[in-house]
């Protein structure tokens, strides 16, 4: 079995168990289970509309910081910062879009799309460099520095990014040279859906054939091995490593801003960055695997928008669940990880 026949029996063994998590849930409070599973069902996938304009939709900034997470974490670099990452991407390209109002199509969407690039690498750095010359914990540098981001996002919406009539917390919209084109007019999915599974095909790759590839493979199974046996400077690979997956993390938000709210404004991600934790895991930090996943939690986001709107039921207790399948994984992978040590044998 390959790795992509893995994830996908992964990503039908997490729906199975997301949607029984979900109806024990929903009994045990009362609600009606077989109205709201139907409302599930179809806010995803009951139609094109649906699953193109929803959970495809959903899925892309899940497809794009899973797979920030999925590197950081092949190299062995617990980056937990894909969300702070994602909301700088956000607001330079937003800042981006709309200081080059006026300018050509062709220049001002790359050029949006790339400054969210470089500012998510930018915003890693800083946990890159303090994990790098002091060793501070990543973990630790980079769940703080979500809050920061989240404290910027909150200044420039409120000061220097405002809209004109300074009435609402949130940026003017940026000009349509800077969105990104839709699929039809009668569909919200755009092209930054593309950009998100070509960017998991591109690493997928890069990783499995690539002499980079193999060093950050090896850099994150066994740090000391790969220094001393294989000679590669770790530091360096490692450091690389935590570059690229904020990149991926700030492209996210500026997919976000260009493809879908075209405005910048506070809470614009609702946590994308912590489910993509789990959208990495789940897909064993595979990055086609990744592609799967992402459309897997963003089925269940949009199903659980459409549970609240048809069914009365508040869509926290599908937070609940993916809560409880985020911890499931871990200790999962943690069991697999101790059974698989010498000791263990």
């Amino acid at each position: 079995m390959t790795s992509v026949d893995r994830s996908r029996v992964a990503v039908v063994v997490a729906l199975a168990v997301i949607v029984g998590a979900t109806c024990a849930l929903l009994s045990a409070t009362g609600f009606d289970v077989g109205r709201a599973v139907t409302a599930l069902v179809g806010g995803a996938g009951g139609s094109w509309f649906a699953f193109g304009s929803g959970t495809l939709v959903r899925a892309t900034p899940l497809i794009m910081t899973g797979l920030a997470v999925a590197i950081a974490f092949r190299a062995g670099v617990f980056n937990i910062g894909a969300d702070g990452q994602f909301l700088l991407g956000a607001s330079v390209a937003a800042a981006t879009g709309l200081a080059l109002r006026g300018a050509p199509a062709f220049f001002v969407l790359p050029a949006a799309l790339l400054a969210g690039l470089a500012a998510g690498a930018a915003w890693a750095g800083i946990a890159a460099m303090l994990r790098a010359r002091f060793h501070v914990l990543e973990v630790i540098s980079t769940i703080l520095l979500n809050f920061v981001a989240a404290s910027l996002v909150s200044y420039v919406v409120r000061g220097p990014l405002q809209e004109p009539t300074h009435i609402y917390p949130q940026t003017e919209s940026i000009p349509i040279a800077a969105q990104l084109p839709r699929f039809g007019s009668a569909t919200r999915l755009h092209l930054g859906f593309v950009l998100a599974v070509g960017s998991c095909v591109l690493a997928w790759w890069i990783v499995r054939y690539t002499a980079g590839g193999f060093r950050l493979r090896v850099a994150g199974a066994n740090p000391h091995a790969a220094s001393v046996a294989a000679r590669i400077d770790v530091t360096r690979v490692t450091t690389t490593a935590f570059l690229v997956s904020g990149a991926a993390a700030g492209l996210a938000g500026a997919i976000e801003v260009c493809g879908v709210t075209y405005a910048l404004y506070e809470n614009i991600s609702p946590g994308y960055g912590y489910t993509a934790i789990a959208v990495a895991l789940l897909a064993r930090n595979n990055a086609l695997g990744v592609i799967f996943t992402g459309v897997a939690f963003g089925a269940l986001e949009a199903g659980a928008t459409a549970m609240q709107r048809d069914a009365g039921v508040p869509s926290v207790l599908v937070a609940v669940v993916e809560a409880a399948l985020i911890l499931a994984l871990v200790a999962i992978e943690r069991i697999r990880l101790i059974g698989a040590t010498p000791e263990s044998a």
